[in-house]
């Protein structure tokens, strides 16, 4: 499960893991009060696509696509959290004022797309119906060449 919480807000939750996915630190925050398991830097959106976004809901839609593109390049930023998030309860952290339209939403909606997607694809590879089976009831592997072949 994954949850979004204000940095600046009381902490609500205390169960999981809590992570902070901004770029910057927030502003006016001690390290030492905001007690994190991980600070996920580049899992937030660059510096130029956080500056374009600014926050404006008119954007939404572009900077969603634009984020997931740059999140799509780069899995080894959000990975972890993922796989965090099928153990535990993560919390992400983030500091904009605007609840409905920060990355921390749209990292969230990312990831749960990507947690149900490995999961069917997984399900989905573990499965291989009788007549792609072999006569000895092995399963087919692909070639170099990407033809089947029986191992």
């Amino acid at each position: 499960m994954i949850k979004l919480e204000r940095v600046y807000d009381k902490r609500t939750s205390t169960d999981g893991k809590h992570y902070l996915v901004e770029r910057l630190w927030p502003r006016g925050v001690k390290k030492t009060s905001l007690h994190l398991d991980g600070w996920f830097k580049d899992a937030a959106p660059s510096t130029e696509l956080r500056k374009w976004f600014s926050h404006d809901p008119v954007k939404w839609e572009e900077f969603r696509r634009r984020y997931f593109a740059e999140l799509d390049r780069a899995p080894g930023a959000w990975e972890p959290i993922l796989q965090a998030a099928r153990k535990n309860t993560v919390t992400l952290l983030y500091s904009s004022h605007d609840t409905e339209h920060n990355n921390a939403v749209a990292l969230k909606e990312y990831l749960e797309q990507h947690k149900s997607t490995r999961a069917a694809r997984s399900a989905r590879a573990s499965i291989i119906p009788d007549a792609q089976k072999g006569k000895s009831g092995e399963s087919p592997r692909r070639t170099s060449a990407g033809r089947k072949k029986l191992k």
